[in-house]
């Protein structure tokens, strides 16, 4: 029993970086019915970014410790937005109205190219970017320190989940963005310039990646290949929620989150078991997921 709050705790900090990740995918799929297999790669690049920066920063200053804190969303604005442009305008614009398949190849592609690109650019070496995470400090939980960067993050989530809502529920930019969403050949018809919001949606979506990985930098070593694991998991919480819905992955990673605490905390070895088995168990009863609905196609 002594240790459900900090299984709470734990699922809560997992689950709200598996969240970050993957709203910005689900995003992507909801506006544009794109499966973005690069989106791992726009994560380890923030992650990458940030922890450069970091590292750049301690090495040549030793004051104002607490400026360090910007470079979290500085990386994830500037790698998010040139290469979700650069992705949505070179890549992406040419293949929208083409097979599933073929937007899922080119997003495979680009994902491996980026991550060759990352070991150019920043090597092959680990990068471990603590000192935000430190700066913080703990805070005694029941007697225990637990680190209050890591809790900080659940406030992250939890803001990007409140401001998905907002903006779709009571902004005239949500409104149109749903139409778009429900049926985006009469919302051309209608007038609304539909490329300019699959720019900003891919862009915002790549953004959201980065700053998964940006703000994580402290907390993991940085290596090559992290944005394998975090693709695979970010789909099995998008896919558990219901594709295209931003409260599916919270929920989705909510469930995930909790399941893989417990079973670090009881049996480690089935720790990459149970997420795929939550994920089998959920869509064997609800196949589009917990808040996926089914889908027409047109022909």
């Amino acid at each position: 029993m002594a240790s459900i709050p900090f299984i709470i705790l734990d699922s809560l900090v997992y689950a709200s970086w598996l969240f970050m990740v993957a709203s910005g995918l689900t995003l992507i799929y909801g506006v544009m019915k794109v499966l973005n297999v690069a989106h791992g790669s726009l994560y380890a690049f923030g992650a990458y970014a940030n922890a450069w920066l970091i590292g750049w920063y301690f090495n040549n200053y030793t004051e104002f410790e607490f400026l360090s804190f910007l470079f979290i969303p500085i990386s994830a604005l500037v790698i998010g937005i040139i290469l979700g442009f650069l992705i949505e305008k070179f890549f992406l614009r040419k293949i929208y109205f083409r097979d599933e398949i073929v937007v899922v190849l080119v997003t495979y592609g680009l994902f491996l190219i980026f991550e060759d690109a990352m070991k150019l650019i920043f090597g092959t070496t680990s990068y471990l970017p603590y000192q935000p995470r430190m700066l913080l400090g703990n805070i005694n939980v029941l007697s225990i320190p637990y680190v209050i960067y890591d809790l900080a993050i659940i406030g992250i989530a939890a803001l990007i989940w409140f401001l998905f809502n907002f903006i779709i529920k009571f902004t005239k930019i949500g409104k149109l963005l749903l139409s778009v969403i429900n049926d985006r050949e009469m919302s051309s018809a209608l007038g609304i310039n539909v490329n300019k919001f699959f720019i900003y949606t891919f862009t915002f979506g790549c953004l959201l990646g980065c700053l998964g990985g940006a703000v994580s930098a402290p907390m993991i070593s940085v290596v090559p290949g992290i944005g394998v694991e975090v693709i695979v998991l970010a789909f099995a919480v998008v896919v558990t929620g219901g594709l295209g819905s931003v409260t599916g992955a919270a929920i989705g990673a909510l469930f995930i989150g909790l399941a893989r605490t417990i079973t670090i905390f009881y049996a480690p070895q089935l720790e990459l078991f149970i997420v795929f088995f939550v994920m089998a168990i959920i869509l064997s009863f609800k196949p589009e997921g917990l808040f996926g609905s089914k889908e027409v196609r047109k022909i």
